[in-house]
């Protein structure tokens, strides 16, 4: 998808929440594919994830390993309790040549330029999980369904 030289990349993944979702990380969130957690996993936010980095596409992965690049996590939880409101929070990183995104299991968005062996979607993150507002988190807690969208500009 192209957009006047502004190239856009987007990948879904859908998960849950947990009720040992604390989001209580300085410097990381996390989807896992695993269906469980424990307490703790105190970056994890999402279990159950339907889609791995190692399923993105190929251009969304090459596009991600741009130094330059925008990469947007989109954390959309539905509604808390009697309110039925939905919770939205926005995480603003960007991308780094060291990104394989090839893991089968997880990936981790991180505050921090470190990238590792497969699992991290991006560097420099504005937020972490324990940035994330606490409706949303108490959403989680409750098992409700979870949207993590990636988008990558450059």
């Amino acid at each position: 998808m192209s957009d006047a030289g502004n190239e856009r990349h987007v990948e879904t993944v859908r998960a849950r929440g947990h009720e040992n979702v604390t989001a209580e990380h300085a410097s990381t969130f996390e989807f896992t594919t695993d269906d469980w957690l424990t307490p703790a996993g105190d970056c994890i936010i999402g279990v159950d994830a339907d889609r791995t980095p190692r399923d993105f596409s190929e251009a969304f992965r090459e596009a991600c390993q741009d130094a330059e690049a925008t990469i947007t996590a989109t954390i959309t939880v539905e509604g808390n309790g009697e309110d039925g409101e939905t919770h939205t929070e926005t995480v603003v990183g960007r991308g780094d040549p060291g990104l394989a995104l090839v893991d089968d299991r997880s990936m981790v968005g991180r505050t921090s330029e470190y990238t590792d062996d497969g699992r991290t979607v991006l560097v420099d993150a504005d937020a972490a999980a324990v940035d994330l507002d606490r409706d949303l988190v108490a959403a989680l807690v409750e098992g409700k369904e979870v949207e993590l969208r990636l988008e990558v500009r450059r």
